[in-house]
């Protein structure tokens, strides 16, 4: 859709929360603060007014990061009383999963692991968080922000009804190349509640082909970006933060770094020791096209690298 610049300088100023008088900033300066960013497993391409040449996003989702008034302080919300950890083990449910478009993995199938999960964004909609639990899901991370100004709209609404459900449940940050770490820290702790019993942040760093940001940024800038958003958000949770990733961006960027972070690896089509050779991971994310009683779309399939023992000394050794 396109608009006249008076119209579209006043939206684009109030979705970035700006005042444009006082920074003079033109229309090309703030579109570098929007994203469109979503998981590669998703694969959503960015609204077609982003692409049109007209240079201008549509102006519902470039207002969506102030759909909830801003906190001018890191948020802390108290975990509900029926998801407060408890001083057993919580009970680990079988996978029930099925697969739009299965993956025969051979004698290395995530179905032979025993702790399954999920990670969810808006484009999951409205779920069934007691149904998605029983049919296997025992832990959920949730996709929180992007960028130094994205938060997803259902964020909120998943956190709190994860939490009432039981599930372990933690945030990830989806990484944007065109914007500081630091700002990307700050908005993930400004959103992200310090809960006990939530399970370590996740920082999603992967190649999007349908962002707008196009910048690669050298190995070097990567590795020095991630150290900045990583310190900083370990420093405000106390937790080590867990790393997201994909093949290609893993390929060209995360070989023999961070050693002593944990990782969570996408493989959809082979066994991560085959994709990822000689790499310690804590998360396989195995299927993008997941289908589970609770939840009405397709969702990101996951499983713990370890056996439900495991599981239950790694929770308590990474959340308090």
């Amino acid at each position: 859709m396109r608009f006249f610049s008076k119209t579209a300088t006043a939206l684009l100023c109030a979705a970035t929360l700006v005042g444009c008088s006082s920074r003079g900033m033109s229309i090309e300066e703030l579109m570098t603060q929007l994203s469109y960013e979503t998981t590669a497993s998703v694969g959503y391409p960015k609204p077609a007014s982003a692409e049109d040449g007209s240079g201008l996003p549509d102006v519902a989702l470039a207002i969506a990061p102030v759909e909830k008034p801003v906190q001018t302080a890191a948020l802390v919300v108290p975990s509900p009383r029926q998801a407060s950890p408890s001083r057993g083990k919580q009970k680990v449910y079988s996978q029930r999963f099925s697969d739009a478009k299965p993956i025969n993995f051979g004698r290395h199938a995530p179905q032979n692991l025993p702790v399954h999960g999920v990670d969810v964004s808006r484009w999951q909609g409205n779920i069934d968080w007691e149904k998605l639990r029983q049919h296997g899901a025992n832990f959920v991370y949730i996709k929180a922000t992007d960028g130094g100004d994205h938060l997803d709209p259902m964020f909120h609404k998943n956190w709190k009804a994860a939490s009432a459900a039981g599930l372990k449940h933690g945030a990830y940050h989806f990484f944007y190349w065109c914007r500081t770490a630091s700002e990307q820290a700050d908005w993930f702790i400004r959103n992200v509640p310090k809960e006990k019993g939530a399970l370590p942040p996740v920082l999603d760093v992967e190649w999007n082909a349908f962002s707008q940001c196009k910048k690669r940024p050298s190995r070097e800038q990567v590795l020095e970006k991630m150290r900045v958003f990583i310190q900083k958000v370990e420093r405000h949770y106390g937790q080590k933060p867990i790393i997201y990733t994909a093949p290609d961006f893993y390929k060209d960027n995360l070989q023999g770094a961070f050693k002593d972070y944990p990782f969570w690896l996408r493989s959809v089509a082979a066994h991560p020791s085959k994709v990822y050779p000689g790499r310690d991971w804590v998360l396989w994310q195995y299927s993008g096209t997941g289908l589970s009683k609770g939840v009405g779309e397709k969702i990101d399939l996951n499983a713990f690298n370890g056996s439900e023992r495991d599981w239950h000394n790694w929770v308590a050794r990474n959340t308090h």
